[in-house]
């Protein structure tokens, strides 16, 4: 009986530390104070500055950026990925975007991820905005952990950061990665189909 009672105790204590296992006591950004109308990108760039602070810096600084909240990656053999998301100039949503890319060589499992574009300059997001923005075969990406940011720095004109959103994933490789943009203006919206004439009469 004694032990019996000594164990209910014991899960007693453990179960509030198994219920806090997932809170971050450092997390002070959150989707509510990033500004964003899309709750998805809101959320994915507070997990980008808690992640890391030093992220804030090339939030502050940059000209503007490219944010896409999950990008989808393929299996083993012949895979590719596909992203949408959203262009920020001065932190102004300026328009769309979509990222694909196909690979050939051995990946594992089906991977997601997010991935931020940084634009140093106006002449750097204004490539990007002529629609036809390729990433080269030997760009590399920086997978966000605490401090990483520190030691990042610009390739032409750009920075690339992802954060892992689950499965198996080991190397966010961003190489051959390529771009449409739409300016926000011409975003299509869905319409409605035109009355159809009677001429019955």
């Amino acid at each position: 009986m004694a032990s019996y009672l000594r164990m209910i105790f014991l899960f007693g204590l453990l179960v509030p530390f198994v219920a806090m296992a997932g809170w971050n006591p450092e997390a002070k950004e959150s989707a509510e104070k990033q500004d964003k109308e899309n709750i998805g990108v809101a959320e994915v760039i507070a997990n980008f500055k808690n992640s890391d602070p030093g992220m804030q810096v090339f939030f502050d600084k940059a000209q503007g950026y490219a944010i896409f909240p999950t990008v989808g990656k393929g299996a083993i053999g012949i895979g590719g990925a596909f992203g949408r998301g959203e262009v920020y100039e001065q932190e102004n949503l300026v328009g769309k975007a979509t990222l694909t890319q196909v690979t050939v060589g051995f990946q594992l499992g089906g991977q997601a991820y997010s991935e931020i574009i940084f634009f140093k300059d106006k002449a750097a997001i204004d490539r990007f905005k002529k629609g036809r923005f390729e990433l080269g075969a030997q760009v590399s990406a920086v997978a966000v952990t605490a401090g990483v940011s520190a030691d990042a720095a610009y390739n032409n004109g750009v920075a690339i950061f992802t954060i892992t959103k689950g499965g198996l994933m080991y190397e966010a490789a961003v190489g051959g990665q390529k771009f449409s943009y739409t300016p926000i203006g011409q975003v299509k919206k869905e319409s409605k189909p035109a009355p159809v004439e009677d001429k019955s009469n």
